[in-house]
């Protein structure tokens, strides 16, 4: 019986010295070309990923649901977040805004979405041709000069901004949000986060 036991006790403590043994250290990864502007592209990415998840799921008959008056509708939102994905992805790459004014003239979830989906392959684009040190050259936002990458760094916050008050929508339409998809549930006595 000892022997069985000090053999199970040995090879159980074997396995994991034989596992890391086999697995042979690998060098980091070489830094991207313009680590900077990539990061961003990257960030931006995940973000705008979650705005169009979230415009796809709610349903249309939804899209004029506004918590109180005071608000954007979510009609609104995903309109105004094509309208800013716009300006600021165009003040980057240095192009006039072409003020497409989706947040006023489109209702539908289709047409809305459709602009969503048009401003932010725009976005990734101007994200992708930035190089760090375009992304360094100074232009104007707000009467202040500021980075062309701070510009894209803003878009990316206003984009993050937005999200916040999507999740809100969708959750009080008893929707889960494309960010908490696929994660366990939560417990009933710890409040929802997003």
């Amino acid at each position: 019986m000892k022997k069985t036991l000090c053999f199970v006790l040995g090879a159980t403590m074997a396995l994991p010295v034989a596992v890391l043994a086999q697995q042979t250290p690998t060098a980091p990864a070489a830094p991207p070309a313009n680590p900077i502007s990539a990061s961003e592209k990257g960030i931006y990415q995940f973000i705008s990923g979650n705005v169009v998840a979230a415009a796809e799921e709610m349903p249309e008959e939804n899209y004029s649901f506004k918590p109180t008056p005071e608000v954007r509708s979510f009609g609104q939102l995903v309109g105004h977040e094509a309208d800013a994905n716009t300006m600021f992805c165009s003040l980057a790459a240095g192009v006039a805004n072409p003020n497409l004014n989706i947040e006023k003239t489109k209702t539908s979830k289709a047409d809305l979405v459709a602009a969503l989906k048009e401003a932010v392959a725009y976005c990734t684009k101007t994200y992708g041709a930035m190089t760090d040190t375009q992304g360094a050259q100074m232009t104007k936002f707000m009467n202040l000069d500021v980075a062309k990458l701070t510009v894209l760094s803003i878009n990316t916050a206003h984009t993050d901004e937005h999200y916040g008050n999507m999740v809100t929508y969708l959750r009080m339409k008893g929707l889960v949000p494309p960010s908490s998809q696929g994660q366990a549930p939560r417990p009933q006595s710890s409040p929802a986060r997003d």
